[in-house]
């Protein structure tokens, strides 16, 4: 079990998965970059904090539900949990609500409908924390996109459940250890909002050159 001062973003999950470089600059060195994809990302979680509650008979929508695990030593803001009510014993007690309900997570990104490991993660650790703050069992949830309006319903199996406990644990590894892990550029280095700080190919240069100048004073 973790403090409450040991708690690190829930975020830091799919930056971590994304890239262990860039989860350092974000978390170790307090950088930070904005471009067209993570402008829209922002303006989309505000629309979706500001909405409020809602009620549809069946189903109650609670948003911008702040999150902790103490067992993963992570804290952060779910979008969206729907609540579904269930018979019982099934589901949760909710405030000003009788009967139980099913919590479901919602995790709003801005772009199309696709599969990465790092949103399933952090989808997971939001329902790994309600689990724990509920004391409830959550089988499985969805992450919405925004750009064409579409749900992926992720099921939170034994395997996703691994990646992400195995990727929370690696978060605290990462950060405690204050050493940001040297560049490598990639592909996908090219959408990273860090990429001007990061300076993957121009790092990998000077590396490169290091590596012949030892060979010829070796020689």
């Amino acid at each position: 079990m973790h403090s409450e001062d040991d708690l690190l973003p829930l975020s830091g999950l799919q930056h971590l998965l994304f890239c262990e470089r860039r989860a350092a600059l974000v978390h170790l060195e307090q950088e930070w970059g904005e471009n067209r994809f993570t402008v829209e990302g922002r303006n989309l979680h505000e629309h979706v904090h500001e909405a409020g509650r809602e009620s549809r008979n069946q189903l109650r929508i609670a948003r911008g539900v702040r999150l902790r695990s103490l067992r993963l030593g992570l804290t952060g803001v779910a979008d969206v949990v729907e609540f579904r009510r269930v018979e019982a014993p099934a589901g949760v007690e909710i405030p000003a609500a009788s009967g139980r309900w099913q919590p479901f997570p919602v995790e709003y990104k801005r772009g199309r409908l696709r599969s990465e490991e790092g949103y399933a993660v952090q989808l997971c650790a939001q329902a790994l924390c309600l689990e724990e703050m509920l004391s409830a069992t959550i089988l499985e949830g969805a992450i919405f996109f925004g750009a064409t309006k579409r749900r992926q319903r992720i099921a939170f199996d034994d395997t996703l459940r691994k990646a992400t406990e195995a990727a929370a644990a690696r978060l605290h590894v990462l950060l405690k250890g204050s050493q940001t892990p040297p560049p490598l550029f990639e592909p996908k280095c090219e959408k990273c909002s860090l990429l001007a700080v990061c300076m993957p190919k121009v790092a990998g240069w000077r590396k490169s050159a290091a590596r012949y100048l030892e060979g010829v004073l070796d020689e």
